[in-house]
C-alpha cells in the first residue's frame, strides 16, 4: 500500500481548472519532484498532498497514523522563540523517546526476560531509527552550522529576516524527519555550500520526500521521480531532471504535432545538460582515485600528498586561463577596490577590468558582499577604498525588489507608457502581446494590474521589461528567484543573445554554468575576491577536493611524530637568466599563438578557405600550434609558480 494516494481528484478555482481527474502515489522512500509552469498547480497539488486543500471531487487516502510535515513559504514561529528554540521544537518526542529508551536499558540489565520491556524497547529502538534520533543534540549543532544560524542561535527568531526565518524552518523539519517531507523551493534562500550540505543529509537520511525546485543540479541529484503539471493533468517521468528531459522530448515527438520550438529547446537543454553531467562525473570519478591514492601515500609518504596537492592545483590553473583575446570597449576598470559597512569588510583590494562582451556570475557564501559588489558598481555603494572607472555605456538593473515596476500599472501601461500597444525589442518593432507570450503570459494578462500578479509572475515582467530596454550592459541580482524551470530556459535563452555584457549574482549553479564565461568568487568572509575562468559546478568539484586533500593532509601530519618530521633547509630561489627572459617574451608568444589557433579554426569553418590548402594541411597546422601553445602556457606557468615561490621567500 502506498503511503498517500490521490484518486480522480478534481480541483478548480472560479472557472480555472487547475486538477482534472489526477491520479498521484507517494511510495516509502520515492523523492518526487513536481515540475511545470508557475500557475499550472503544482502549489495545489502538493497542498492535496498534505491534506490542507479542500478537494473538488476524489479521495485522499493515507496510511494510517502517517506523519506529514510541510514546509510552508511564510514559516510561523512562537514570538518568544530564539533561533535554537525553534529549531528544537518540535523535537520533545524524540527527546523523550530517546530518554525513555536509556531509561528501558538501564531496566533490562537486571530483567532481561521481561517481555513487555523487550517489546517496548524494540519499539523504541525502530522509531529513533526511522527519525535518526539517536544523536539529535550532534545534529542539530550540525545543522545550524553548515545552515549558517549558529552565530545567531541566541537571537529572537521573529527578528530574523524572511530568507533566514526558512533556513530556521528548513532546519527544524529535516531534524523531525516525518514518514512525508514536503518542501516549496527548498533551496531558496541557500548559497551552494547550504545546498551541497541539504542534498547530502537527504540522501544520506532516506527521506520520503515531494518537493518543487527549480534548482535542475538539486532536482537531479535527488529526485527518484518527475511528476510534470500540465493543463491540469500529471505526467510522470523516471528519475532526475537529466531522464525528464529525455523522456519528455520522446513524449513530444510521439505526439506528431507542431512543437518544434519546444523540441528544439528541450534537445538544446539536455545536450548541453548531458555534457555537464558526463564532465562532472569523469571529474568526481578522477576526484575519487586521487584521494584514494593520497589516502594510501599518507600512510607511508606525507610528503607525497603535497606534490599531488600541486598537481591538482596546477591542473585547474591550467584550466582556468582566459584564452581569448580581449580588444573589447572597457566597461568598468576596478583599482584596488575595498568597501566596508559598518564594521564589516565586505570587499578587499579588489582589481579587475570589466569588457564589453564579458559575461560574469558573482558567487559565493550568503552574506560575503555579492550583492554589495553589484551596488558598488552601480554607483549606489561608495567605495571605501580604491576607485572604479567607467565608460560611456547604460546600464540595465534588475534586482530582487523589482524596483522597475509599478503596482498600480497593467502591462500594457508598463510596456507601452506613452500609449499604443507596440514596443520595440533590439530594433523589431513588435505587438506587445507578440512580445510578452514569449515570457509565458496569455492575452488575457494585458489588463491586469502589476499589484495582483504573483511574485513568479512579477519577475518574468520585470525581466520582459528590461530586455525592451536599450542598453550596453545588464545587472541582475538573483534573476532566477521564483521563476518557474521553461522561465528560466526563455531568460537564458535571452541571456545568451544579449549582444553586450551581463553581470549577475546567483546561486543557481545550472544557471551559472550555463550563462557565465568568468566568475567573481567570494570564497570566504575575508573581502578576497578571485577571478576563475570554469564552469561554477567545476569550480566547486575543485574546491571541494582541496578540502579533502587537506583534510587527508592534517590527519596524516598528525599520525607523523614530530621527532620523525623532516625538516626543511632554507632555500635560495631565483629565477635564472633564461627564465627572466622567457618570462618576458612568453605572454606575447602565447597570446600570437592564441590569434593563429583562431585564425585557423576560423579557416575550418569555412569550405572556401581551407580547400586552397587542403583539409588536413589546416588540420595538422591546427595540431602543431594547439601543440606548442600548451608547452608554452605549461612553461610560463612553472616559472610562475617559481615567482610565487619567491616572493613567499621574501615574506
Amino acid at each position: 500500500m502506498a503511503l498517500i494516494d490521490l484518486l480522480n481528484v478534481h480541483k478548480h478555482y472560479d472557472l480555472q481548472k487547475i486538477l482534472i481527474d489526477i491520479n498521484f502515489h507517494v511510495e516509502e522512500g520515492d523523492r518526487i519532484v513536481i515540475v511545470g509552469k508557475n500557475g499550472s498547480g503544482k502549489s495545489t497539488l502538493m497542498k492535496a498532498v498534505s491534506g490542507k486543500l479542500i478537494l473538488d471531487d476524489g479521495k485522499r487516502i493515507v496510511k494510517q497514523d502517517l506523519e506529514i510535515k510541510m514546509l510552508d513559504q511564510v514559516p510561523k514561529f512562537q514570538e518568544e522563540d530564539t533561533v535554537r528554540q525553534a529549531v528544537e521544537r518540535g523535537l520533545q518526542e524524540l527527546y523523550d523517546a530517546k530518554a525513555r529508551f536509556d531509561e528501558i536499558s538501564v531496566l533490562m540489565a537486571e530483567n532481561f526476560d521481561d517481555k513487555l520491556l523487550l517489546k517496548e524497547h524494540a519499539d523504541l529502538s525502530s522509531y529513533l531509527d526511522h527519525h535518526s534520533a539517536w544523536s539529535l543534540d550532534d545534529k542539530i549543532e550540525r545543522i545550524l552550522v553548515h545552515f549558517n544560524l549558529k552565530h545567531m542561535e541566541t537571537k529572537p527568531v521573529m527578528m530574523l529576516s524572511g530568507g533566514e526565518q526558512r533556513r530556521v524552518a528548513l532546519a527544524g523539519l529535516l531534524l523531525q524527519k516525518p514518514d512525508v517531507l514536503l518542501l516549496d523551493e527548498p533551496t531558496n534562500h541557500l548559497d551552494v555550500y547550504m545546498v551541497e550540505f541539504l542534498e547530502e543529509l537527504i540522501l544520506k537520511e532516506k527521506y520520503t520526500l515531494v518537493f518543487i525546485s527549480h534548482d535542475r543540479y538539486f532536482i537531479d541529484q535527488i529526485a527518484t521521480k518527475t511528476i510534470e503539471v500540465e493543463d491540469g493533468a500529471l505526467r510522470e517521468y523516471r528519475g532526475g531532471y537529466s531522464d525528464y528531459l529525455t523522456q519528455k522530448a520522446e513524449h513530444i515527438r510521439t505526439l506528431q504535432k507542431q512543437h518544434d520550438n519546444l523540441l528544439g529547446m528541450l534537445k538544446t537543454e539536455n545536450e548541453w545538460f548531458a555534457r555537464g553531467v558526463r564532465a562532472r562525473l569523469k571529474r568526481n570519478e578522477g576526484r575519487k582515485e586521487r584521494l584514494m591514492q593520497l589516502r594510501e601515500a599518507a600512510k607511508t609518504n606525507p610528503a607525497m600528498i603535497r606534490k599531488m596537492s600541486v598537481e591538482v592545483q596546477r591542473e585547474a590553473k591550467h584550466f582556468n586561463r582566459d584564452k581569448s583575446v580581449n580588444k573589447q570597449k572597457m566597461l568598468f576598470e576596478v583599482e584596488n577596490l575595498g568597501v566596508t559597512l559598518g564594521d564589516k569588510l565586505l570587499i578587499k583590494n579588489f582589481t579587475t577590468r570589466i569588457l564589453q562582451k564579458d559575461v560574469i556570475a558573482i558567487v559565493g557564501p550568503n552574506g560575503t558582499g555579492k550583492s554589495t559588489l553589484l551596488k558598488t558598481l552601480l554607483g549606489r555603494v561608495k567605495p571605501t577604498e580604491g576607485r572604479i572607472k567607467q565608460g560611456e555605456f547604460s546600464i540595465g538593473y534588475f534586482d530582487q525588489h523589482r524596483e522597475l515596476l509599478d503596482d498600480a500599472k497593467n502591462l500594457i501601461e508598463t510596456f507601452c507608457p506613452n500609449g499604443g500597444d507596440r514596443v520595440v525589442v533590439r530594433g523589431s518593432n513588435m505587438h506587445v502581446y507578440g512580445y510578452l507570450k514569449n515570457f509565458l503570459f496569455p492575452r488575457e494578462f494585458l489588463d491586469k494590474k502589476i499589484g495582483t500578479l504573483s511574485g513568479g509572475e512579477k519577475n518574468r515582467v520585470a525581466l520582459a521589461l528590461l530586455f525592451t530596454k536599450n542598453v550596453d550592459c545588464l545587472i541582475l541580482d538573483e534573476p532566477t528567484n521564483d521563476l518557474d524551470i521553461p522561465t528560466i530556459n526563455i531568460l537564458e535563452e535571452q541571456l545568451q543573445n544579449f549582444p553586450g555584457a551581463v553581470i549577475l549574482v546567483s546561486h543557481d549553479r545550472f544557471f551559472v554554468d550555463k550563462i557565465a564565461k568568468k566568475l567573481f568568487v567570494f570564497k570566504n568572509h575575508d573581502g578576497l575576491v578571485e577571478e576563475e575562468y570554469q564552469l561554477y559546478s567545476e569550480y566547486l568539484e575543485d574546491e571541494k577536493e582541496q578540502r579533502e586533500i587537506s583534510s587527508i593532509i592534517n590527519e596524516a601530519e598528525k599520525s607523523v611524530p614530530k621527532k620523525e618530521a623532516p625538516k626543511e633547509r632554507a632555500k635560495n630561489i631565483k629565477l635564472s637568466y633564461k627564465e627572466n627572459e622567457a618570462l618576458k617574451r612568453l605572454p606575447t608568444e602565447i597570446e600570437a599563438l592564441e590569434e593563429k589557433i583562431d585564425i585557423i579554426n576560423t579557416c575550418l569553418a569555412d569550405p572556401k578557405c581551407y580547400e586552397l590548402k587542403g583539409i588536413t594541411v589546416v588540420a595538422d597546422e591546427l595540431s602543431e600550434a594547439e601543440a606548442l601553445y600548451e608547452a608554452k602556457v605549461e612553461e610560463l606557468l612553472l616559472i610562475e609558480e617559481k615567482v610565487e615561490e619567491i616572493e613567499a621567500q621574501k615574506a
